[in-house]
């Protein structure tokens, strides 16, 4: 009697494999294909593109030209966009900065101390939240102008940090949720006071959850754009990467200008991505329970 070959309902058929392997690919080539395709055109010549638009850069074709006038100096010809990245950079940092030490003290006050109005205070940080922003830009408006920060990066920081510490708040509360409490009572009965606790136990141990946060920070303040239209339309040199970009979308600037433009812009983010993967990675195995 011949043995019949047992097999594990877990086990993917090969029909299974190859259709998996098909939608990968397309879902791959539809999402990075514009992207490659953006890129092979901003280092091509105008002249280039309106002749053969497909057709792939050669040495004979490259063009650089188009990164130096996005970034160059208004009055050196191009169209100030370094100076706008560096604004924008200096914000995103000072506000990750500063919603982290706000948030990770607001965070874990709401998950583990008990107080009187708790759940409320929770409520109202969920409320927040989910408020839309472009209902509190008035009142954020008036107060601004009430202290004369309406055109300037601190008045927009302030904007930034009042909008991003509830969600902050929010993300790592609930992570500290999730973290056992028996580590954090083990080292209040070796005699370590509280700020020793959240600096030497808790904050090791919720390295992941910050890191995450301060990521999802960073891209609300760099991507930005309608509180720093609001706040700095009317004062250019202390415009931000979004409204740069944003006035490259003219009819009358060259395409690879623009693609040249939108490319730059996202390099920090590419750069800060690579970095917290690797961090996010050691974090993960930081502050065990002994």
């Amino acid at each position: 009697m011949s043995r019949q070959r047992y097999r594990s309902p877990m086990r993917s058929s090969p029909v299974a494999n190859v259709g998996r392997v098909v939608l990968i690919t397309l879902a791959v080539v539809a999402s990075i294909g514009p992207v490659i395709y953006g890129i092979m055109l901003s280092v091509r010549p105008m002249s280039s593109i309106i002749a053969e638009p497909l057709s792939l850069p050669t040495w004979e074709t490259l063009d650089l030209s188009s990164f130096s006038r996005a970034m160059m100096d208004e009055s050196e010809g191009g169209f100030g966009l370094g100076r706008f990245i560096l604004n924008s950079l200096m914000v995103a940092l000072a506000t990750v900065a500063l919603s982290i030490l706000v948030s990770v003290l607001g965070a874990y006050a709401a998950a583990r101390l008990r107080y009187k109005g708790r759940r409320v205070v929770n409520a109202i940080i969920l409320g927040v939240y989910l408020f839309p922003g472009i209902v509190l830009s008035v009142p954020l408006f008036v107060l601004l102008t009430k202290a004369g920060l309406t055109r300037s990066l601190v008045g927009l920081l302030l904007v930034y940090v009042a909008g991003t510490v509830p969600v902050a708040i929010y993300m790592m509360r609930n992570y500290f949720y999730a973290m056992p409490e028996s580590v954090e009572e083990a080292a209040l009965v070796d005699g370590a006071s509280l700020p020793r606790m959240l600096w030497s136990v808790v904050l090791p141990m919720s390295l992941p959850g910050v890191v995450a946060t301060a990521v999802y920070v960073f891209m609300i303040a760099w991507n930005e754009y309608f509180y720093a239209l609001l706040f700095l339309v009317s004062n250019r040199p202390q415009w931000t990467a979004p409204l740069g970009i944003a006035q490259l979308t003219d009819f009358s600037v060259p395409v690879p200008v623009l693609l040249a433009g939108a490319i730059t812009v996202t390099i920090p983010v590419v750069i800060l991505f690579s970095f917290v993967q690797r961090f996010l990675a050691e974090g993960l195995t930081t502050g065990a329970e002994k």
